[in-house]
């Protein structure tokens, strides 16, 4: 963006931030409602009506997923290249509105699978890479920025199940396809609708090298280099992280008592309180941030996510403490207290990353290394599935103690990278002062 334009967005503001952050956020939302709407239905369908046996729906599942984070990569480099952040959202929201509306075709089913994993691959990756244009290079809101956007995809992903998934179980698994589909229409509309408050189309093609201050040209080597070893350190993070959906759900089964009284408390509300808590406490830790950052003190970036994976650490140790006490079954007030810890602890490193791979991005290559960080978490989960097959041959406490010992080693690995993190982020601000004042 030119000065100029940079000063427009800044002064055109909704609840402190550039007018456009808003647009992306909603589009978002919408977009993460459609696709864990479809993902809270899909085992359910396949093997309640498609009668499809639970092994191999497990593996179309597991594929579809995969697939589904290892697609923006590809559908970064076609954005950066040659469709231009705008069009492939367009494209992307659209293809995927598309699937999920197939999703009501029993004989579709495998081909809109397939279109809303293509889609995602253009979609995911476009959309956030536009925030980074919306603010200065020094402004101190834009690493905030995805902090506010993660809250659009816990809003999706906790609406999503109560919305889609009632209409599924209680109307027909159609009209909870169908609703997805709706909430996709929604998002793209909103993005259409919201497009003057975008940022203006950056410039597309290779990325290629930029003197500053009549220097030499940078060389993106380095710049790939760090992001390569964060990518590697943040899939160990995710080996932890990602048991909230695998191994802690086995527990919460099994090991947790969920009574109160004569009533059980259902084992999916406690995964529901994971988008619940990042809703809730993400204002408070913003206003923490900020004054830490008007008293000069904030932190960087990698000391944020070495934080995060230290916090989450903390609540492993303490299902490996609560595990080794309990005679038999543990209170649920403990998995409560788990879920808090780790959603703190999450909402240092997750979106923060995310934004910390938008601002290191080369020139040109802002949707590509945004749709790398989603191949790290495909990546990451494929990971999680490898330490989740030890649970059934360890001990609880031993194998939660396994979990804390990976997210301390993740945050070492984070703060190793600490100096050579700051030195790209600084290269990456002169050039972009360069640009604007060219």
């Amino acid at each position: 963006m030119s000065a100029a334009g940079m000063g427009e967005a800044a002064e055109k503001t909704w609840f402190g931030q550039p007018r456009g952050l808003t647009i992306l956020f909603l589009t978002n939302m919408w977009e993460q409602f459609s696709y864990f709407g479809m993902r809270a239905l899909l085992v359910y369908y396949m093997t309640k009506q498609l009668l499809i046996e639970q092994t191999h729906s497990s593996y179309i599942y597991g594929a579809y997923t995969s697939f589904a984070y290892f697609t923006p990569i590809i559908g970064g480099a076609i954005s950066d290249r040659w469709l231009g952040k705008k069009k492939a959202v367009i494209i992307g929201a659209s293809v995927m509105a598309a699937g999920h509306f197939m999703m009501a075709f029993e004989s579709l089913f495998y081909f809109a699978l397939a279109t809303i994993a293509i889609g995602n691959g253009l979609f995911l990756p476009s959309l956030p890479s536009q925030i980074n244009d919306l603010y200065g290079p020094r402004d101190p809101r834009r690493g905030w920025a995805y902090n506010v956007y993660y809250v659009g995809i816990n809003i999706g992903a906790f609406l999503a199940p109560l919305i889609c998934g009632t209409l599924g179980e209680v109307y027909g698994w159609h009209y909870g396809f169908g609703a997805a589909g709706i909430g996709m229409v929604g998002g793209l509309i909103i993005y259409l609708v919201g497009g003057r408050y975008l940022p203006p189309e950056q410039p597309r093609g290779k990325a290629a090298p930029v003197a500053i201050d009549g220097g030499s040209a940078v060389n993106y080597r380095s710049t790939y280099a760090v992001l390569l070893a964060i990518g590697l350190s943040v899939v160990v993070f995710r080996g932890a992280y990602e048991q909230i959906g695998n191994t802690i759900a086995l527990w919460a089964d099994t090991g947790i008592n969920r009574m109160v009284g004569d009533f059980e408390i259902r084992m999916t509300w406690f995964i529901a309180l994971n988008p619940l808590l990042v809703m809730v406490m993400t204002p408070f830790l913003l206003a923490h941030w900020r004054r830490k950052a008007e008293a000069g003190r904030e932190r960087s970036p990698m000391q944020k996510m070495a934080i995060g994976a230290l916090i989450i650490g903390s609540a492993y140790g303490l299902l490996a403490i609560v595990s080794a006490v309990a005679t038999a079954q543990a209170s649920w007030i403990w998995l409560v207290l788990f879920f808090f810890i780790l959603t703190f602890g999450e909402l240092y490193i997750l979106p923060t990353g995310l934004g910390l791979f938008a601002r290191l991005a080369p020139p040109r290559a802002g949707a590509t290394t945004v749709g790398s960080w989603f191949l790290v978490t495909g990546a990451g989960s494929l990971f999680a599935g490898f330490v989740g097959s030890f649970w059934s041959s360890t001990s609880r406490p031993v194998y939660f103690a396994c979990l804390f010992i990976l997210t301390v080693i993740a945050a070492g690995l984070l703060l190793a990278l600490d100096r050579s993190t700051r030195k790209v982020e600084a290269t990456r601000a002169a050039e972009l002062d360069a640009a604007h004042e060219s």
